[in-house]
């Protein structure tokens, strides 16, 4: 291997560690306000990818189907909750048609913009709302009821729901794959080293939202309210905070960050209706390995996933998932030797 081939690994790696440490920030953001291990955060990845490859052929998403169907469902949910609680005729109107309002505007305007030709900024805007709604309603759909439910309980409804959202993903999608055009076709070289202008949009992007993400818990009121739900529950219930809430946000943060990776990594690789569970399961790994708990640790773990995954491709790339997963398994060694030796000192 020489100083070129090298290079050019190392780039591919930091390119898909990039997209690797936005999805590993989601998973620890979603574990400390809701201590859901979520495991369906790469199935957001397959759908904003999937959704901009529709709206590129012109034709209308299965995204707005299936967002219609789950507004549907929550929306009944609340009518039936409202009813039992012996609510208005107001009330009752208010908790049915708010699920529905945002679902029901973006399926309306994605429904009249697919077939007609329209500049590509407007179709990734557009995939990107209607995967980031699809959020706060499937925390609404699996998980609201059950906030109060031990994390394991929760792990096994991340599972469900992420078997559900693939065999969703099927029937709207289809089976075939889908490669999106890139977004910048440039070609560069530094060094000798050569890497594409799509890599500097993953840079660029990933690094812009992970500002816009630290600006948010550290100087917005949201934000701050997500910070202390994640410290204290109970203390956030006490100041008023609701977990609801902090729970849709939470999930539409999820949302919008998995559409967000989708559209990114669509050039750069063939996307299919279950590309998202092993592309999203990377950056679970360097979530982990962080401890689910550090931000800045799952940063630069997912960084280092990227460069083992691209230099495990060239010397062993039949072994390149098997030795990325397998990074896991020390992290998890250490970390049970901790809780023995706290155990033991208790």
């Amino acid at each position: 291997m020489d100083f070129t081939i090298a290079g050019m690994l190392a780039v591919d790696g930091l390119t898909n560690g990039a997209i690797y440490a936005l999805l590993g920030l989601a998973t620890v953001m979603v574990f400390a306000v809701t201590r859901v291990i979520f495991i369906p955060q790469g199935e957001f990845v397959a759908f904003g990818a999937l959704t901009l490859a529709m709206f590129l052929n012109r034709t209308i998403p299965g995204t707005v189907w299936l967002l219609l169907i789950m507004a549907i469902v929550v929306a009944l949910q609340e009518l039936t909750a409202s009813i039992r609680t012996g609510a208005s005729l107001r009330t009752l109107s208010r908790a049915t048609l708010t699920p529905l309002l945002v679902p029901l505007v973006l399926c309306g305007l994605s429904a009249w913009l697919a077939p007609r030709d329209i500049p590509m900024w407007s179709q990734v805007l557009l995939s990107l709302a209607l995967v980031t709604a699809m959020g706060p309603l499937l925390y609404r759909l699996a998980y609201q009821s059950l906030e109060s439910s031990t994390p394991l309980v929760l792990l096994i409804v991340s599972v469900g729901v992420h078997f559900a959202l693939t065999g969703l993903a099927l029937l709207f999608f289809g089976p075939e794959g889908y490669r999106n055009p890139s977004f910048w076709d440039e070609r560069f070289a530094v060094a000798g080293i050569p890497f594409s202008g799509q890599a500097l949009i993953i840079f660029g992007a990933a690094l812009v939202f992970i500002i816009l993400l630290w600006f948010f818990f550290g100087n917005t009121l949201s934000g701050k309210a997500l910070r202390a739900t994640a410290i204290n529950r109970n203390g956030a219930r006490l100041m008023g905070i609701s977990s609801n809430t902090a729970g849709q946000l939470t999930f539409t943060l999820a949302a919008f960050i998995g559409a967000l990776s989708g559209l990114l990594i669509g050039p750069t690789t063939t996307v299919l209706f279950d590309s998202g569970f092993l592309i999203g399961l990377k950056g679970f790994v360097a979530a982990v390995i962080a401890g689910l708990a550090s931000y800045p640790g799952a940063l630069v773990v997912a960084l280092g996933v990227g460069l083992v995954e691209a230099f495990s491709s060239f010397w062993a790339s039949a072994f390149k998932e098997v030795v990325v997963f397998a990074l896991i398994l020390p992290a998890l060694w250490l970390r049970s030797r901790h809780a023995v030796d706290d155990e033991e000192d208790h």
